[in-house]
């Protein structure tokens, strides 16, 4: 075989493997889940402009070291006057060393500039939502607001939000990956991040650290909207909880304070005052049950009431003993509070 041939197939194959490498990454950055890659806030904005610099400077290194790679072995016999003259070493030295220093120094800076940005938090005014990490689901509640909610907090558009963080237990971490880098939730500690969105939509979060069995199903929803839609989503926040319509449901909300879910949950506006889990005077209108363990619909939430353990195993709260005569008529006032 002859020996260039040889000297050129290794270059050939290492450009091959960085290829399908590529190739095998590109589905990682599409698809329905939330990604950084795909921002939607100024915060958000900030992380995918410095990945993509990074990106473009790891590509532009890959093709420098495989042409350094292809130059050394093409050239590795030659023992020409150039050779003699030092070249190979001025080629090391400004490829091996200049290069990476100059591409080190541009990165530390741009990463204390959007460190800096990310750190400019929404001045005193701004409006300010409380957050506790529980196993395994998020309390949500206004300052200012006696209310609460779970699992869903709302922002106004194209303002800062100020988010303060909590864990009731072990540690957790705040993310929405199309609006803000993740926040880490440390016992004892009173942490703080905002949220900006550009444009109104709804967008998942998820508790990014591992904190037990069912960490996956600890999700969230942050939905941005109008500055007057926000104002109606706080006011029936701390307005009491929806009245029943039906004989149906003045039923199931007998069941509900007079049984064993009054003891861990509250409902505004009723006597069910329970500390343990979620306040549930909106549950009818939450995305999901159990913090996106399953959809929120009549028949998930029966198995959920009847037996938690089968949906999502390990959380605390017990199979409930309602009669089964009684449970459509739980149904059906837990799902009329909107």
């Amino acid at each position: 075989m002859d020996t260039r041939t040889r000297a050129v197939t290794p270059t050939r194959h290492l450009a091959r493997v960085a290829v399908a490498g590529a190739v095998l990454a590109l589905p990682g950055c599409s698809g329905g889940a939330p990604s950084a890659l795909d921002p939607a806030g100024t915060g958000a904005e900030r992380v995918a402009d410095l990945w993509w610099v990074l990106f473009w400077i790891s590509m532009a290194v890959f093709v420098e070291v495989m042409l350094v790679l292809g130059w050394a072995l093409v050239f590795r016999r030659r023992r020409d006057a150039t050779v003699r003259h030092g070249q190979p070493l001025r080629v090391v030295t400004v490829a091996g060393a200049g290069v990476p220093l100059v591409i080190l120094v541009t990165v530390y800076a741009l990463g204390l500039r959007d460190l800096a940005a990310l750190g400019d938090g929404p001045g005193p005014r701004a409006t300010t939502i409380e957050v506790t990490g529980h196993k395994w689901w998020w309390e949500v509640r206004v300052a200012g607001v006696s209310g609460a909610t779970a699992n869903e907090l709302h922002i106004p558009v194209g303002e800062k939000v100020r988010i303060r963080l909590r864990t009731a237990d072990v540690l957790h971490s705040f993310w929405v990956p199309q609006l803000m880098p993740k926040t880490d939730l440390i016992a004892g500690e009173l942490r703080e991040t905002w949220l900006h969105a550009d444009r109104a939509g709804t967008y998942r979060g998820q508790c990014a650290e591992y904190c037990g069995t069912q960490h996956a199903h600890m999700a969230f929803l942050v939905v941005a909207e109008p500055r007057r839609d926000f104002d109606a989503w706080v006011s029936r926040l701390g307005a009491p909880a929806a009245a029943p319509r039906t004989d149906a449901q003045r039923r199931g909300q007998e069941a509900f304070v007079q049984g064993t879910c009054a003891g861990c949950h509250a409902i505004r506006g009723t006597e069910a005052n329970g500390q343990v889990g979620p306040d549930l005077s909106d549950v009818g209108s939450r995305w999901s049950i159990g913090a996106g363990a399953v959809p929120n619909d009549g028949g998930h939430l029966g198995g959920w009431i009847a037996n938690s353990q089968t949906v999502k195993p390990g959380n605390y709260m017990p199979p409930q003993p309602v009669d089964a005569q009684r449970l459509p008529d739980l149904i059906a006032y837990l799902q009329s509070l909107t």
